[in-house]
């Protein structure tokens, strides 16, 4: 059988244990047929490589493309250095662009900000910089809005307001009234005001996706999974395949809870119409599951309490979202439906409560569905080896706890040695658990996974603003980042017999770097670049 495309003179790295290192790679049909140079026919392609790094696809477990692509095309954009000046200045600038009631909406916002942005004098700056228009602006982790008087107005959010579940409107301590911070779900009421009068097309849906996927490609990413999806970007999904635009493997993720989105529907009436956006290379075949919130904001839930402060005292866990039994139901009618399960984690309390209601999940004879914790920066010791033997996969984001913002933020609400024990990667691979890593793109600044494994490695941030490694010990080798990066977060999101490592038979993803990283400084791990990136055998990407 002859090939469609030889590549030849690379130094191949398979991610596959039985043969990890190659120097040809031979591709049929969008598939790899062989890592020899096979014999060529007269319509063969040979790519002379000049001994340049080859390895499979970059897979990105936990992203929110369509999101990041509306953000990039649709929405104003601050980096997390932004101060409350810069971030009113860029306000300003963008609203004088704007109708008289035109939203701006956009971020995002360090968490370190949450105690400048809770007064009412900062809302009436935002209100000034707006020229009154109603803003909506989300912080880092996507769960918190910082929102002007107009948007509050719009959505109906007065002093007399009642907190919604799940979710806390900041209030004045003197007065009472609305500061402009709404946390998780108490943002949602302004995402809907929001919907009422700026609704994307469903061409604006196709090409913010589009605009995603081409920006992943940049990254040598060929698979992901979309962390929580609406219909809207459902059926952007399935029209880009069905045009055959579509040059990734896309897992999607069903939205069972909605504390932060405002999408719509959410939970069964998603489930029942999610079938009909499966394509070739679409695979609704997870739900999505809010179980707490995040650190900063103390709404993750701990076992242990966070620091004391006045709004919560001192005995204040976090809480999860719903009930055991509640959580047991979803992952059940989930497994049922031959569906598998992401539950979002970020307190250890909320990943013991995940995985007791796998373990009971199991105990029913529901062996195939594949169960996620995501983010689980903090897990228990009694904890780690649950993992592995429940079969239940860590979805980790080195992005977002390296040394930076997130974790400083952190470090202001617990106790110094709580808030440095996060991520116990090296741990949860000792004890056998399988561990895919994930951008969290947007809430990530960018989806380029060597920041991911620079800091799975070096446990240091890529960057180098911010000094220190982060409990180093849980550091893990460049090639276990690398699978991690690659065929682990495949096998996670059920793609593992069709990417993730080259072998005769997977599709035909790879990427060609500029630089062999298993020669390269650790501490320079993150300037590794893609140059080209290959889908089912075609280039997708190619560095100018």
């Amino acid at each position: 059988m002859t090939a469609d495309i030889v590549l030849t003179n690379a130094t191949v790295y398979t991610v596959d244990g039985a043969r990890p290192w190659a120097s040809s790679l031979a591709i049929k049909d969008g598939k790899v047929l062989s890592l020899e140079d096979i014999e060529r026919g007269p319509n063969t392609e040979v790519v002379d490589l000049e001994g340049a790094f080859v390895m499979p696809g970059l897979v990105d477990v936990h992203n929110h493309h369509a999101l990041a692509g509306r953000a990039a095309l649709f929405e104003l954009n601050f980096g997390l250095d932004a101060g409350l000046d810069d971030i009113l200045a860029a306000v300003h600038s963008r609203a004088a662009g704007l109708g008289p009631d035109e939203w701006v909406v956009g971020g995002a916002w360090a968490s370190t900000l949450v105690g400048t942005l809770s007064r009412s004098s900062a809302r009436h700056a935002l209100d000034e910089a707006a020229g009154g228009r109603p803003v909506m602006l989300s912080d880092d982790s996507r769960h918190n809005r910082w929102v002007s008087s107009r948007a509050l107005e719009l959505a109906g959010v007065t002093s007399s307001t009642p907190d919604p579940a799940g979710g806390e409107i900041v209030r004045d301590p003197s007065t009472g009234e609305p500061v402009g911070i709404l946390l998780e779900a108490a943002g949602v009421a302004v995402e809907r005001a929001l919907s009422e009068t700026r609704t994307l097309t469903a061409d604006q849906h196709v090409a913010a996706s589009r605009h995603g996927i081409g920006t992943l490609h940049s990254y040598g990413v060929t698979a992901f999974q979309d962390a929580g999806v609406s219909s809207d970007i459902l059926r952007a999904l399935k029209s880009l395949d069905d045009a055959g635009e579509l040059r990734a493997w896309v897992v999607s993720s069903l939205l069972i809870n909605d504390p932060i989105f405002g999408f719509d529907p959410i939970g069964a009436p998603l489930l029942e119409v999610a079938g009909k956006y499966r394509s070739e290379h679409h695979r609704p075949d997870f739900v999505k599951i809010f179980l707490d919130g995040v650190p900063p904001t103390r709404t993750a839930a701990f076992l242990e309490p966070y620091l004391p402060d006045t709004a919560h005292g001192a005995c204040h866990h976090g809480a999860t979202t719903m009930p055991g039994d509640e959580l047991v139901g979803w992952l059940r009618t989930a497994a049922e439906a031959g569906l598998s399960a992401k539950v979002h984690c970020t307190g250890d309390a909320s990943v013991r409560a995940t995985l007791d209601a796998v373990e009971k999940v199991r105990a029913e004879g529901f062996t195939e569905a594949r169960f996620q914790v995501a983010h689980g920066q903090f897990v228990h010791p009694d904890d780690l080896p649950r993992f592995a033997a429940l079969g239940v996969a860590a979805d980790i984001s080195p992005f977002l706890w390296v040394p930076g913002v997130i974790p400083a933020a952190i470090a202001e609400v617990l106790p110094g040695d709580r808030a440095g024990r996060m991520q116990p990667n090296r741990s949860l691979l000792d004890e056998g658990a399988l561990v895919a890593g994930g951008s969290d793109w947007p809430v990530s600044e960018s989806p380029n996974a060597w920041e991911g494994i620079h800091g799975l490695v070096t446990r240091q941030d890529p960057t180098g603003t911010f000094p220190g490694a982060l409990w180093p010990e849980q550091a893990i080798t460049l090639a276990e980042a690398v699978e991690v990066f690659t065929l682990a977060a495949a096998r996670a999101m059920g793609l593992g017999d069709v990417t993730g490592s080259l072998v005769p038979g997977k599709s035909a993803d790879f990427v060609v770097l500029d630089r062999d990283p298993f020669r390269t400084d650790p501490a320079a791990l993150v300037k590794t670049k893609v140059t080209q990136t290959w889908f089912a055998g075609h280039r997708v990407y190619h560095q100018a």
